[in-house]
């Protein structure tokens, strides 16, 4: 199975970490974050994997090579200038052999422990021409429960609330590539009209799933990650 990343964010909000590599590439427990997701892929029977660069795509490439270190082949496609998530995706299925059907996308900055086993059966299941791993919306605030007696039960650390959000790993059929814009994002042009095609399908899921978009996420990430190896 091949797979795409998108890893050419600068990750504006991750400086100073972010001065000298992209985004996907910020360090974990001395390991970039791209690393453990490759791991993870080549863990559920991804065999290439397609890098989505932009921003200091060297420092990708130099750390990947060929991919051979890694279990996976390394493919790269470079966006010389930017062209949105969903256009660095509409460039980046042009490199995918015509005998793959279904491709695994990730976001860069992503880290599961999904079964894609799971995944692959509901997108079998429903024909659908995507289909996305749900997870649970992070509350960002500790929580307080209540009784019926509105006295105080206990407290809790952030947990997740009962709502879904895309968590940004999916599959595609490949013919989603002219579906795709040439430039933009595919969250809201090619997404909203799969939907209202009945071709885009879900999976909720309470699988491990991090990202990373702050220093105080990348605190909160190497803790959950000190014991986790793909």
């Amino acid at each position: 199975m091949y797979a795409l990343t998108i890893a050419g964010g600068r990750g504006e909000r991750l400086k100073p970490f972010t001065d000298t590599v992209p985004k996907a590439m910020t360090p974990v427990n001395g390991r970039p974050i791209l690393e453990y997701q490759v791991r993870w892929m080549r863990s559920q029977g991804v065999t290439d994997v397609v890098f989505l660069t932009g921003y200091l795509s060297e420092t990708i490439r130099t750390h990947f090579g060929g991919g051979d270190r890694y279990g996976i082949r390394a493919h790269y496609s470079h966006e010389d200038q930017p062209l949105g998530r969903g256009g660095a995706l509409r460039q980046g299925l042009s490199m995918v052999p015509d005998g793959e059907e279904t491709v695994l996308v990730t976001n860069g900055d992503t880290l599961t422990d999904l079964d894609l086993a799971q995944l692959l059966a509901i997108h079998r299941k429903r024909d659908a021409m995507a289909t996305l791993m749900l997870t649970r919306h992070p509350s960002q605030f500790g929580l307080v429960r209540m009784g019926d007696d509105d006295m105080v039960v206990e407290f809790a650390e952030k947990g997740p609330l009962p709502l879904w959000i895309n968590a940004g790993v999916y599959l595609f059929n490949t013919a989603v590539e002219p579906l795709l814009p040439e430039i933009g994002d595919h969250e809201v042009s090619t997404f909203p009209q799969l939907a209202g095609e009945k071709r885009l399908a879900a999976l909720p899921s309470d699988a491990m799933w991090l990202t990373v978009d702050s220093a105080k996420d990348l605190r909160e990430v190497s803790e959950r990650l000190a014991d986790w190896n793909p």
